[in-house]
């Protein structure tokens, strides 16, 4: 016998309702308006009955074709091993600034050296070959931005002298996923580690995609 909805846990009962948001929005039985003002509400509220009555409304539910599509946006951008992939990777910029993003396979360790500069190396799109990317930083008088994905776990190994480390990254996202390591030292300067999507942002995104297939 299932668990009754007032009896859940309140993170498991806020993830089915996302879903069913997400699944009743893509078939087209919510607005853009409507989805994204019961989102908010599913994500901010505590109360068991607020997020029961977000969804009472609604006909459709989660189906394996939505669990699977599901699984595959959440998977970690992963290729093969034996993909094009370099063993260290260097971003040099003295008085300069450097920017890496897009899609590519990334190394196995990234070592960044910044003088007067700043560097942004954004992993969001980017494609991990190995279970762990370790990124080595020396940075002096200058500022290192790092994006990540909210699917990947990052840990911090850094210190910083005269200067601040910031990471708004999960520290443990999922055993199953990639590890972003990051040492290395600041001197007058700032690391910065974050995550570019927001949870609101990847649920919108992952809605509008199944949308656009069942279109």
């Amino acid at each position: 016998m299932a668990v009754i909805d007032k009896d859940r846990p309140i993170e498991s009962l806020r993830e089915k309702v996302i879903d069913k948001l997400i699944m009743n929005y893509s078939h087209g039985e919510l607005s853009l308006e409507a989805f994204e003002r019961r989102l908010d509400q599913a994500m901010d509220t505590s109360e068991h009955s607020v997020l029961i009555s977000l969804t009472a409304d609604l006909e459709l539910s989660v189906d394996q074709e939505f669990i699977d599509n599901k699984e595959e946006q959440q998977n970690t951008n992963y290729v093969s091993s034996d993909a094009d992939s370099e063993d260290i990777e260097y971003i040099v910029q003295i008085f300069a600034g450097n920017e890496r993003n897009g899609t590519w396979v990334l190394p196995k360790e990234i070592r960044i050296f910044s003088l007067f500069s700043g560097a942004a190396l954004d992993l969001t799109e980017a494609q991990f070959a190995h279970p762990t990317l370790r990124i080595m930083v020396f940075s002096l008088f200058s500022g290192n931005d790092i994006f990540v994905a909210d699917n990947v776990n990052v840990r911090t190994n850094a210190f910083s002298i005269f200067g601040g480390i910031s990471n708004k990254a999960l520290s443990n996202a999922n055993h199953n996923s990639p590890t972003v390591l990051i040492e290395g030292v600041g001197i007058f300067s700032g690391i910065n580690i974050k995550v570019k999507r927001s949870i609101k942002e990847r649920f919108v995104i992952f809605a509008d995609k199944l949308k656009t297939m069942l279109s």
